[in-house]
């Protein structure tokens, strides 16, 4: 009968082993997505003032050719 016990406790054992990995994995990802978001916005506004850079240029280069 003691066998029963011992297999309960381990099975609750892992779950909540389990249980603690599956929240730190949460975090992780929770922390990857808030950087990748991040480095989202920090591409946009590259990329955003890199237009605004070229504008003028290549308005100088159509000048040329005419």
């Amino acid at each position: 009968m003691w066998w029963l016990y011992l297999y309960v406790g381990l099975s609750t054992a892992g779950l909540l082993v389990l249980g603690v990995l599956a929240l730190r994995v949460y975090a992780a990802v929770s922390g990857l997505a808030r950087q990748v978001r991040v480095s989202g916005n920090r591409l946009e506004q590259a990329a955003e003032d890199l237009r605004r850079a070229a504008e003028p240029l290549a308005r100088g280069a159509g000048d040329l050719s005419r």
